[in-house]
């Protein structure tokens, strides 16, 4: 398999990039609800949001490289069998997911760094707080945080039904392509 895209197959990076984005997402979906539930007293108090931030770093990284990916190698035109209505939807709920995903990890950024301490990563790295100390940047931060991690996650769910779909309703090849058949 080569590693860019041609205008029939996704190449191995784009492959990799998109499985490794939703194994990712779903996983500090999960993280961040159960971070919410913990107690000052529980050990991963301080570990979990370490984790989470640490994390949500190299998504926005990896975000970043996608984009860029597909600019270098754009990915494979819709197949010949999308309806039109398919061909604008998939359009659409591919910028609304990056979109939501950089809303996510950017209010997430605003909620770290809201009281003008950089945001540690994996004690490597500091971030610097760019961004900080305007009223109540913490709270909006966070309801944007979690709301547009609710859309996404909503999203990425109908993103999956879509593509199961295709698979096993049309039966055509959109689900085999990003699996590199």
């Amino acid at each position: 398999m080569q590693i860019k895209n041609d205008q029939q197959h996704y190449g191995s990076l784009a492959i990799t990039l998109h499985w490794l984005v939703a194994l990712i997402v779903p996983a500090m979906f999960a993280l961040g609800l159960w971070m919410t539930s913990l107690t000052y007293y529980n050990d991963w108090y301080q570990r979990g949001p370490l984790i989470h931030k640490g994390v949500g770093v190299l998504l926005f990284v990896t975000l970043l490289f996608r984009l860029l990916w597909r600019f270098i190698s754009p990915p494979p035109e819709g197949l010949s069998s999308y309806n039109t209505f398919e061909k604008i939807a998939g359009r659409f709920s591919h910028i609304l997911l990056y979109l939501l995903l950089f809303l996510v990890l950017i209010s997430g950024y605003l909620i770290s760094t809201a009281d003008g301490r950089p945001l540690e990563f994996f004690a490597l790295l500091e971030l610097p707080a760019l961004i900080h100390g305007f009223e109540d940047q913490e709270d909006i931060a966070g309801d944007i945080h979690l709301y547009s991690a609710y859309c996404m996650v909503g999203l990425v769910a109908l993103h999956a039904i879509a593509a199961l779909k295709h698979h096993f309703i049309d039966k055509d090849r959109t689900l085999l392509r990003m699996l590199g058949r």
